[in-house]
């Protein structure tokens, strides 16, 4: 039930990491399980709509959600656009990482970010434990969307690519999004972007997903080291961001250093991973040196 209410030599890895996309990591068609072709990423940029609603508002776990979607003269342009579950880190809220997740929703992606029930700013009763409770509420909300999709006259009917998921978030949000990663998960979810974050217990099992790690180098909150740990755990294509002499996430807030670079890093990775856009892939490592130099360094690798 839903309540709604308004509104490296790295040519030669990056090719590698293509060719593993392409044939072995392919979105498959929500229908058939079939590999859907590659796709080019839209040029420019939308208009950003959202909403709100709350899932299962009745529940034990009611789970308030905003969407961030694109937009051409009041409405969503014709055609489907790949979703991006994104979670928050603790005493967060979705609305405070706008300046991210607009700027993915404006390159042509539908962003739908959860406030936890336990972990969220103003949470009635607060507990980092939650925090292993939340994989679930990622795939609650995935099959939400995916019904969401068929439903007859809601705004975003048909226009969600409900075979090609990638799930992101910061901090605990990061730990969040490893933890969907999991043996005996849809092939649904086809990559993630973990920020400042690690794994969790059963993370980075079942079949290989490309995989972006973010982490500042001075983090005091989650050492850098905790995310470089998770990376090597990792089975598939997977790259690693660093963001030089930063903490914990002030490089997600534009105009700070290192956001240009998060932002045309982690846009290439979706737009590689979820349309299958080959240029957004060979850009990748230039990602970490546009505009400036010196702020971040991108690394990639591919395990067997």
């Amino acid at each position: 039930m839903v309540t709604y209410r308004g509104t490296v030599g790295a040519k030669r890895l990056v090719a590698v990491l293509l060719t593993a996309l392409l044939a072995g990591c392919a979105p498959a068609t929500a229908a058939t399980g079939e590999q859907a072709p590659p796709r080019r990423a839209p040029e420019g940029t939308y208009a950003v709509g959202v909403r709100t609603f709350t899932l299962d508002p009745a529940s034990a776990r009611p789970l308030p959600v905003t969407v961030w979607y694109p937009t051409r003269d009041g409405a969503v342009p014709p055609g489907r656009f790949p979703v991006v579950i994104y979670s928050h880190g603790l005493d967060s809220l979705p609305e405070l990482h706008a300046g991210l997740t607009t700027r993915w929703a404006a390159a042509g992606f539908v962003v739908a970010a959860p406030a936890y029930p336990h972990t969220r700013r103003g949470a009635a009763r607060f507990t980092r434990a939650d925090v292993r409770h939340q994989p679930a509420d990622g795939w609650r909300l995935i099959r939400h969307l995916v019904r969401l999709d068929s439903r007859r006259g809601d705004p975003l009917m048909g226009h969600l690519d409900v075979g090609r998921f990638a799930a992101a978030g910061h901090s605990a949000g990061g730990f969040t999004t490893a933890g969907m990663f999991t043996s005996g998960r849809s092939p649904r979810l086809r990559a993630g972007v973990i920020i400042a974050g690690g794994g969790l217990a059963g993370s980075f099992a079942g079949p290989a997903a490309p995989l972006l790690f973010v982490h500042g180098t001075a983090d005091p909150i989650v050492p850098v080291t905790v995310g470089r740990a998770a990376y090597a755990r990792t089975t598939g294509p997977a790259a690693f961001l660093s963001v030089l002499d930063q903490g914990h996430g002030e490089y997600l807030t534009p105009g700070r250093p290192g956001f240009a670079q998060v932002l045309a890093t982690t846009l290439d990775f979706l737009r590689w991973t979820l349309y299958g856009d080959p240029d957004a892939a060979r850009r990748l490592p230039s990602d970490a040196t546009a505009p400036t130099p010196g702020l971040t360094h991108y690394t990639a690798r591919q395990t067997p």
